[in-house]
Formats: structure tokens, C-alpha cells, sequence
């Protein structure tokens, strides 16, 4: 009975303090089909062989690793020594490389893309970057390191042919997922980084089309590298994971669209859960289990999907091939120098689960059936099927979503929900890291360009400082600044809101290391 009050309680408390939580019950726009809520997670840097390869074994149908497959020191030297795959991955650090160059060494086996996409330079390529990491790059996880994913795997859906978007980093992969774009970005730009990426996304035709979305972050959320998410208009969609998540889960109000971002900065008592090196895998598996039991928990569970998957493979081996014909440019756009990158090549196989009640256990998934010959699943199948399946009036954001492969008739196999679904996931016990996370340690590529995000969010991207930022912060001190600089943002969001700002306006904040007060902040607003 005390329980309940509690609940009923802080459901009270949290309506609100956080009033636009009621309007997320709102629907406008009817969807047909079985599936009302679609949640997306995006992990971090691993490939499909360095995490479910060797689950071939427990799953024949996954085109997975045989344990003879293997690359050589010198690709073009057949006498040079061969190290083959094993499964005896651990703690991975340091990183592993997958800039551009990096990445197209480890497809092509040298610099010349018009060879065959024989992915046979992981070894070749890491090799240059210091002892060990050629033995890293081809190792992978045994099931049981990874439980929750193997039995999400056995229990629900692997596809074994989804491919990063883009052969680079990070962030232009993760835009493709909801936007099927990056526009023209193969790596990080500073402009572009400050002044918001200008395309169309996946969550400005939900909002056209009157159903909602929810962004549920951690320490800082690089949707909002995209410029419409900074619109005054969206800054109610951003919950607090700790605060919001279980919660609207519970009340059964989880928007039409979820995004779940990680813990993206590795601290003591919060370590990371992106699954990024050097971050602990065991966080990682940890947090999905925690998505899924929530989830199968709700009251919306018999109207859900959950997608899984990796913005790129992180420079680890994979034995399928990249696609490198026929994939359309999205919007015509070229990267920039030196590369000029055209965007008609995908990147390297990653991790991709799919779980829903409306799936048949154990299902793998291969190639899409079209939309055209060569057609592949890839991030930007995300906004095609969540087209579909919501049946959007809006156009597809690009040629690519138009392009990619969507997934959406396997939810209309079954006539009924299955009543089967695990509750719970197994307990995650094998930790890989036996010390605390380094506070202290230098940021990645990708933690840098969340604190230039944070610095934009706050106004500090004005000062002189900002080309540097980031590179001599700690994890420790980014992790603060960024979660201060998110909470900044919101706030004052929220109050211009409040104050009858026109909601298609953008906040742009004073500087904070200049203007702060204490109790306040300083803004002003910019028009779209």
C-alpha cells in the first residue's frame, strides 16, 4: 500500500514538473498496423563477427565465423604471416582505427577502392598502430561473455546483413540513422558541428504527421548535433533517462518514436554503457537488459519494437563483404577534401537485434527482398520502415531511405502478439574491466565532438578557445560540462517557452565560462 502511494506520488510530482509528458498520450495520426512504438539504440563501435560471430554455433542460420577465417600482416604478400579469428576477445584499449583511410585499408587492403571489397586489411592496418592490436581486431566474443544478446538472439531476431551507413566514424553514421544523410560530413566539421546539421530528420515527419517522440539521454544527447531538434517546439522531447524512462514505460505513455541514448563519458559510479573502447561490454549488456525488462514490463509491450544496433564496427574484423555497387548518394552532396567522397559505398557489417512480440523466435533475417536488386539493409532502413510502418504521409527524407531495405512485413506474419517473451534477461556477472573507469583519461575523437555539441549548446563555441575544446579536458571534466551545458540548453528552452517564445525559434546561449550567474543563465533567440 506504501508502495503504491510512493508511485502514485511521484507519477503526480513528475506530470508536473514535467508537464509535456501528458502530451505524449496524444495520437493524431492513425497507424494500422500492430506496431504503435518503435525504440531505437544505437551502440558503439563493433562489428557483427566481434560480437555475435561465434553465436554461429548456438545459431547455425547467422552467417557468422567459422574459426578459420583470417588476414594476413601484408595483404599482397602470400608468404607474409596469417593471423586467424579467435574468441577469446577481452578488454579492448586502446581503440582500435576507423577513420576513413583506416576503414578503407581494412576493406580494399590498400587505398585503391576500385579493387574488390575483400576485407582483408584489418591486420595489415592495425598493425601500424602498435603490438597486439592485429590479434585484437580478429577476436571476438564467446556467447556467454555477451548473455543478454544471446538470448535476445535465440529468443527474437539477428540480422546478419546490416551495414553501417557510411565507411567512417561515428557521427555520420549515427546521422544516417535518423535522417538517411549525413550531409556531405565523413568526419568532423567544425561548422557544421556549431551551427547544427540543416537536414530534414526522421523526427520532423513524425511531427508532421501529428505522432510523437521522445528522447530519453543520459550525460548528452548528439541528436542535437541536428539543427530542428534545437527548435524551441522540441526541447520538451528530451527526458532525462534516470528521471523519465521507466516511468513512461510504467504509465504506459512511451512515445510513438524512443530514442535511448548512452552513458557516453566512462566516470566512477556511472561508468559508460556505449560499448565504445575502452568501455566495459558488461555495462553495455547491462543497459539492454535494462531497456528490454522495461519494456516488457509496459503496458505497450504488445505494441513495440526495439532495434539494436552499432553506428560502425570500430576498425574489428568482418568476413562479409561491403557493399560497393549501386548504393545512391542521398542527396548529391560530396564530402569534402581530400577524399571526396561520393557516399556510394556502405560501411562494415555491424551487430543489428530486433525484438517485438510480433516476432517469430529465432528468426534470422538476410537480405531485404528490394526496394531495388541491390537494395541492403542499412541505418537509414530505420526511417524507411518507421515510414511504413507508421504509413507517413511525408516523403522519404532521401534517396537512400527510398534505397535501403525496410523490415516491416516480418510484424505481420503472426495474427497475435506472442505470449512467450522472456521477462527478464540473464544476470550479467563477467565484468572484462577489473578497475574503476580513468577519470583522468584523454577523450576520444567521438567525446570531443559531444563537448564542441556541449560547447554550442552553452555558447561557448564563441570564444577562443573553442577549436581546442575538448582536447585537453578529462573524461571526468567532460562528462560535468557536458551534462551542465545539456541542462543549460534545456532550461532555458523550457523558460522561453514559458514566456511565449515563438516555438519554431532556436536558443542560442551567452557563453558560460563569461556570462554565468549564479541562479541564472543568459539567452537569446534565433530564428529557424
Amino acid at each position: 500500500m506504501v508502495f503504491r502511494q510512493v508511485v502514485l506520488l511521484s507519477v503526480l510530482l513528475h506530470l508536473l514538473l514535467f508537464p509535456s509528458s501528458l502530451a505524449l498520450q496524444k495520437r493524431h495520426h492513425k497507424i494500422n498496423g500492430p506496431i504503435k512504438t518503435i525504440v531505437v539504440v544505437v551502440m558503439e563501435n563493433r562489428s557483427f563477427d566481434h560480437m555475435l560471430g561465434w553465436l554461429k554455433s548456438q545459431l547455425p542460420e547467422i552467417d557468422g565465423l567459422h574459426g578459420n577465417e583470417s588476414n594476413r600482416l601484408s595483404v599482397f604478400d602470400e608468404k607474409s604471416p596469417e593471423i586467424v579469428v579467435s574468441n577469446d576477445a577481452e578488454f579492448v584499449d586502446p581503440d582500435p582505427g576507423h577513420s576513413f583511410q583506416a576503414i578503407r585499408e581494412q576493406i580494399f587492403g590498400s587505398n585503391d577502392t576500385t579493387l574488390e571489397p575483400t576485407m582483408s586489411g584489418f591486420v595489415q592496418q592495425a598493425a601500424t598502430m602498435e603490438d597486439g592490436m592485429a590479434k585484437t581486431v580478429m577476436s571476438g566474443f564467446r556467447p556467454e561473455v555477451l548473455p543478454v544478446y544471446s538470448t535476445l538472439a535465440k529468443e527474437f531476431t539477428v540480422f546478419d546483413r546490416w551495414f553501417c551507413s557510411v565507411p567512417t566514424s561515428t557521427q555520420p553514421n549515427r546521422f544516417y540513422v535518423h535522417s538517411a544523410t549525413s550531409h556531405g560530413a565523413s568526419s568532423n566539421v567544425r561548422k557544421d558541428l556549431v551551427h547544427g546539421f540543416p537536414q530534414k530528420t526522421i523526427f520532423d515527419s513524425l511531427d508532421e504527421n501529428g505522432l510523437s517522440f521522445g528522447i530519453y539521454y543520459q550525460n548528452i544527447p548528439p541528436t542535437l548535433f541536428y539543427n530542428s531538434l534545437r527548435k524551441l517546439k522540441y526541447v520538451t522531447k528530451f527526458h532525462q533517462y534516470s528521471l523519465s524512462f521507466k516511468l513512461h514505460a510504467m504509465l504506459g505513455i512511451l512515445p510513438n518514436y524512443v530514442v535511448i541514448e548512452q552513458k557516453y563519458f566512462d566516470v566512477v559510479g556511472f561508468p559508460a554503457n556505449d560499448d565504445h573502447p575502452s568501455h566495459d561490454i558488461a555495462e553495455g549488456q547491462k543497459f539492454v537488459k535494462e531497456i528490454y525488462e522495461t519494456l516488457r514490463a509496459s503496458p505497450q509491450w504488445k505494441e513495440m519494437m526495439l532495434l539494436i544496433t552499432y553506428d560502425e564496427h570500430g576498425g574489428f574484423y568482418d568476413h562479409v563483404p561491403t557493399p560497393v555497387k549501386e548504393v545512391p548518394n542521398p542527396d548529391g552532396i560530396i564530402g569534402p577534401e581530400p577524399f571526396y567522397f561520393k557516399f556510394d559505398r556502405l560501411g562494415v557489417r555491424v551487430p543489428t537485434l530486433l525484438i517485438s512480440p510480433w516476432i517469430e523466435k529465432g528468426t534470422v533475417i538476410h537480405e531485404p527482398e528490394g526496394p531495388t536488386p541491390y537494395s541492403h539493409y542499412e541505418h537509414s532502413s530505420v526511417p524507411a520502415t518507421v515510414k511504413k510502418l507508421f504509413n507517413l504521409k511525408s516523403n522519404f527524407l532521401t534517396k537512400r531511405d527510398a534505397w535501403a531495405g525496410s523490415f516491416e512485413k516480418y510484424f505481420y506474419i503472426r495474427d497475435t502478439p506472442r505470449e512467450d517473451c522472456p521477462e527478464k534477461l540473464p544476470e550479467v556477472v563477467q565484468s572484462l574491466r577489473h578497475k574503476d573507469p580513468n577519470e583522468d583519461a584523454k577523450l576520444t575523437e567521438f567525446q570531443v565532438e559531444l563537448i564542441q555539441l556541449a560547447s554550442q549548446l552553452n555558447g561557448d563555441h564563441v570564444l577562443n578557445s573553442y577549436p581546442d575544446m575538448g582536447k585537453t579536458m578529462t573524461v571526468g571534466e567532460a562528462n560535468r560540462y557536458a551534462e551542465d551545458a545539456v541542462s543549460r540548453f534545456l532550461e532555458a528552452g523550457r523558460a522561453a517557452l514559458k514566456a511565449g517564445a515563438n516555438e519554431t525559434a532556436i536558443v542560442t546561449m551567452r557563453p558560460s565560462l563569461t556570462s554565468r550567474r549564479a541562479g541564472g543563465f543568459t539567452s537569446y533567440l534565433q530564428s529557424a
